[in-house]
């Protein structure tokens, strides 16, 4: 396998357009997703969050998601300021409240022109905001809505945001290292061009605002403002978030590992463990952190209290359909463009192997690892077709804001 054609090389490229989606302006999607009933993934985050607090009987141990099926993966973790509870957040908006943090609502029963990539909490507590891939921005509780990049054109999608420290406003950032800032954020730069062949995964202010630093999936770190740089994950490492702690940082990865910048204390991680599924997020309290896996799974260290999670759920599958979906939700139109891909890669083979590249799509080993949350074979190769194409409609869900994204072939020239 030509390496340079991996499709996990650098996962940012150009998008073809599904011409299924229509703009909703998210300033009215946020209106309607406050008022929407408790329905659907509302109701179980209502009825969970009900359990958590002990309404009406006592709650002999903390909860977890045995025996439910999540309409979609988790997405995100948010701690409450108090670090006395947390919220999980899925990718269809779905909310899931644990300990004190308390349910204000969520898009969990929205139909959303794009998924949900990640949830920040109000200052005080009392709210919360989630942001879509494509900028769409939805504020509950008391969270104001500041504006959005829900209308218009980015050149990626959005990955990540981040409240100012008085809560007046955000910053959303875009797998390319763009910067939107919103209500009182400021803008103090980019790291546009700077990380071209890894993208951006999240974003974290300065305690007083006027900085903020960006972390890559490959580990590395970029600073603004008043953030200073202080380094970034070893070399072989998936960063998927970075949360601020004084003017220092963590890093969190895919593995577990966590690595700390700045002479802020280490209180523990679960890297060198095994786990069921990747870690997928990381929040920070007063004296310690937390991790969340993509099946809900919770991770706590230092004074971070666990509460209970949604370790042990599954993501429901859709049934096959009239449309052409198969059993794994995986549909005609995402067979046929990933089948493409199989042919310009591997020229039909789907148990291609390989020491870093492996599959018929071309799946690095790490990246099969981190989007693979669904029971298949630990190697690409050893994956059905139909298997691997619904890892990859989980990479492009995640990483460019489309589940119907596949590479532009170009005739096999590669970049992806």
């Amino acid at each position: 396998m030509d390496s340079s054609t991996a499709i996990c090389r650098s996962p940012v490229r150009k998008l073809p357009e599904s011409g299924r989606h229509t703009h909703r302006h998210a300033g009215r999607s946020r209106r309607r997703a406050a008022a929407a009933g408790a329905t659907g993934a509302v109701a179980v985050a209502a009825t969970l969050l009900s359990t958590l607090t002990g309404v009406g009987r006592a709650v002999a141990a903390p909860p977890t998601g045995a025996g439910m099926v999540l309409n979609a993966p988790i997405v995100d973790v948010a701690s409450t300021p108090d670090g006395r509870g947390y919220w999980e957040g899925a990718s269809d908006g779905g909310v899931f409240a644990f300990g004190g943090a308390g349910f204000y609502g969520s898009t969990g029963s929205l139909h959303l022109n794009a998924p949900i990539v990640g949830l920040t909490p109000a200052p005080d507590g009392r709210g919360y905001w989630e942001v879509a891939s494509d900028g769409g921005v939805f504020a509950f509780g008391d969270a104001q809505f500041f504006g959005s990049t829900g209308a218009a054109h980015l050149n990626q999608p959005i990955v990540g945001i981040d409240s100012t420290p008085d809560g007046g406003g955000y910053w959303l950032v875009a797998s390319d290292g763009g910067v939107f800032a919103f209500g009182d954020a400021q803008f103090f730069g980019s790291a546009t061009g700077m990380s071209p062949t890894s993208p951006i995964v999240g974003i974290a202010s300065t305690p007083d605002g006027r900085g903020y630093w960006e972390a890559a999936l490959d580990g590395a770190v970029f600073a603004f403002g008043d953030a200073r740089y202080e380094g970034g994950a070893p070399a072989g490492e998936l960063a998927v978030g970075i949360t601020p702690s004084g003017f220092g940082y963590r890093l969190a990865t895919a593995s577990g590992g966590i690595y700390t910048f700045g002479g802020i204390p280490f209180y523990g991680s679960t890297g060198g463990q095994h786990l069921n599924k990747p870690v997928i997020g990381m929040s920070s309290t007063s004296g310690g952190y937390l991790t969340v896996a993509s099946d809900g799974g919770i991770f706590t260290f230092g004074t971070a209290g666990f509460y209970g999670s949604l370790g042990g759920s599954t993501v429901y599958s859709p049934p096959s359909t009239a449309t052409g979906a198969s059993a794994d939700g995986v549909t005609d139109y995402q067979r046929a463009a990933w089948t493409r891909v199989n042919i310009c890669e591997e020229g039909g083979r789907w148990n291609a192997p390989g020491s870093i590249y492996s599959g018929g799509l071309g799946f690095s080993h790490a990246n099969w690892d981190q989007f693979n949350t669904f029971g298949y074979p630990a190697d690409a190769a050893d994956a059905s077709p139909e298997q691997q194409i619904r890892v990859a409609v989980a990479f492009a869900t995640r990483y460019w804001g489309n589940p119907n994204a596949a590479p532009d072939q170009n005739g096999c020239t590669g970049g992806y």
